[in-house]
């Protein structure tokens, strides 16, 4: 491995959340975040039968802001503002917990009642301190508004922060990074820098140096230009990094810098304090004990 470019490989984990594995690559023991990035989950490829599919029971998250992004397929978000959004490929949905939400991930009828295929990313981001206690919000932006271009022959879009000349227009909330781009067998791409970098193949491999990163791993990277290099046609990446915002504890759907704040969302949602999801207030995901 070339340490003055990779720093770690991250290897994926299987993860089941009721019927559906996803692989979860951060937070990892030694490496809780990349910049403000604190969670990262790779949901699919997937391909569920008729009456199959996404179905998570509302439940709540407290000083996070999370980033949903498909590649293909459908989830149906709501949350406790009242937000009802479809979540297609190429858009984003960015929820805001700030002081405390509380959101479902389904899919429509229509969706659940055929086969269909589900694959994409959800992110983590933790709020800087001064914002963690701000008031939830949901942002959605269309595919459309998504900046992108081709570099040298290769697509690229800006999904997060700024890079290539382009400035997405998602909000952020600190120094953030996220790019995504699809590379042919041979083609190369100069990534962009930031403070904290970890480069993810979401389908493919590259070449980085004289290491082969592949399919659902990611590599951490240094300071240094980095050139990544496509060994199969179709290869997907995803680069997500930005500033360091300090260490932040995780714990269920919770994250803070202050433990004492996990305690007390952690005793708010056992006694159902949050408010409830309209439209799925049926039923939620009890607090792990």
């Amino acid at each position: 491995m070339t340490q003055t470019t990779i720093t770690r490989l991250i290897e994926p984990r299987e993860k089941d959340l009721g019927g559906f594995s996803v692989r979860r690559i951060l937070p990892v023991a030694g490496q809780r975040m990349i910049g403000p990035w604190i969670f990262f989950d790779h949901m699919g490829p997937a391909d569920f039968k008729a009456g199959q599919g996404i179905n998570v029971r509302p439940h709540p998250h407290i000083n996070l802001a999370t980033v949903t992004y498909l590649f293909e397929g459908e989830i149906y978000h709501r949350d406790s503002l009242g937000s009802s959004e479809p979540i297609v490929p190429g858009d984003i949905n960015l929820m805001v917990a700030g002081k405390g939400i509380v959101h479902s991930e389904r899919e429509r009828d229509f969706i659940r009642n055929q086969d269909h295929k589900l694959d994409g990313l959800q992110l983590w981001l933790a709020l800087p301190q001064a914002d963690e206690e701000i008031d939830p919000a949901f942002y959605h932006y269309d595919r459309k508004a998504i900046p992108g271009k081709d570099i040298d022959g290769v697509p690229v879009r800006v999904m997060m922060g700024s890079a290539f000349g382009l400035q997405s227009p998602v909000k952020t909330f600190a120094e953030t990074l996220y790019i995504e781009a699809t590379l042919q067998q041979g083609q190369s791409l100069l990534l962009p820098t930031a403070a904290e970098r970890g480069l993810y193949v979401a389908k493919g491999s590259v070449l980085i140096a004289d290491k082969v990163i592949d399919s659902y791993h990611m590599a951490v990277l240094d300071a240094v230009e980095v050139t990544i290099t496509a060994q199969h046609d179709n290869t997907r990446i995803a680069l997500i990094g930005g500033e360091n915002i300090g260490a932040r504890f995780i714990d269920w759907n919770f994250v803070s810098s202050r433990q004492s704040r996990i305690e007390q969302a952690k005793d708010d949602w056992r006694e159902q304090r949050f408010p409830s999801v309209p439209g799925d207030d049926k039923e939620y995901i009890p607090l792990p004990e």
